[in-house]
């Protein structure tokens, strides 16, 4: 292990050691019990996981997306997904209550069949595919979005798209699809919710309630039909809750202080070389 990983490693293993000198209440006894399986440097690379994923959501755009294909690297394509999906969940309800009366629903109700039709597909597909051909489709989602992020880098003003059905089916499918599978619809939902020409707080809403509904509509198909959500992992979800928390504060802090384009530059480069890595 490396050494700047000693001390995390160490305190992990305070944290979920088993035998410890004082008396855990039953319920954390049992969460920390179904996390025994994973490694200490799996632990540490969850708890990054999870306080990117907090940040993404209250500000720092763009930093989510990078955390997908680190975890398929480490822990596959399917199983990384149904790991980071409570995570995201857990984080969407945060948003919700912060951007609760802030959502444009007719715009949402245009969207909701066919994102439900697009998490379908994917689902039929990953479950017929090897872990292989999973994280290649995954990676090809991600680096799919990257250029939709440089664009939106470069365009300051973006013209008024008709928010009709047929944009509302685009959108709705390829969206749906790319967050069964790699987790990774938030350059797509952007682009769509960018080009409705909405104000910043309903923006942000709008996206709050669409990705906490979708996800909680794909949580059945991972438990039932990829069983890639477990009581196993969603105990170590639990635990990586309070880093999503904090992620959360730190998201709302460094929004403010951090040079926002020269940092999202730098996600978009390393996303697109842990997407790469995911080919081989």
């Amino acid at each position: 292990m490396a050494p700047c990983f000693r001390p995390l490693s160490y305190f992990c293993t305070i944290i979920f050691q088993k035998k410890t000198s004082y008396i855990r209440p039953p319920m954390i006894s049992s969460i920390l019990a179904l996390s025994q399986s994973y490694t200490h440097p799996e632990i540490i690379i969850l708890a990054i996981a999870a306080l990117f994923v907090g940040m993404a959501k209250t500000g720092v755009y763009g930093l989510g997306i990078l955390v997908p294909p680190v975890l398929a690297s480490v822990f596959g394509g399917r199983v990384s997904a149904g790991l980071l999906l409570p995570m995201l969940s857990m984080a969407d309800i945060f948003a919700v209550i912060y951007y609760n009366r802030h959502a444009s629903w007719s715009h949402l109700w245009k969207l909701f069949p066919f994102a439900a039709l697009g998490v379908v597909i994917a689902m039929w597909i990953g479950d017929v595919i090897n872990d292989q051909t999973f994280k290649v489709i995954m990676a090809i989602l991600i680096l799919g979005g990257i250029p939709v992020m440089a664009w939106r880098e470069q365009v300051k003003n973006i013209k008024p798209m008709a928010g009709n059905w047929w944009s509302g089916g685009f959108f709705g499918i390829t969206g749906g699809f790319s967050t069964m599978i790699g987790n990774a619809a938030g350059p797509i939902m952007s682009l769509y919710l960018l080009a409705m020409q909405l104000p910043k707080n309903v923006l942000i809403g709008t996206g709050a309630w669409f990705f906490l509904i979708i996800n909680l509509f794909k949580i059945p198909f991972h438990i039932f039909v990829w069983e890639t959500v477990t009581l196993e992992t969603f105990g170590m979800n639990l635990v990586m809750w309070p880093a999503i928390l904090l992620g959360g504060f730190l998201g709302v802090v460094l929004v403010r202080i951090i040079p926002e384009k020269p940092f999202r530059w730098l996600v978009i480069v390393m996303t697109s070389m842990a997407s790469v890595r995911l080919f081989f």
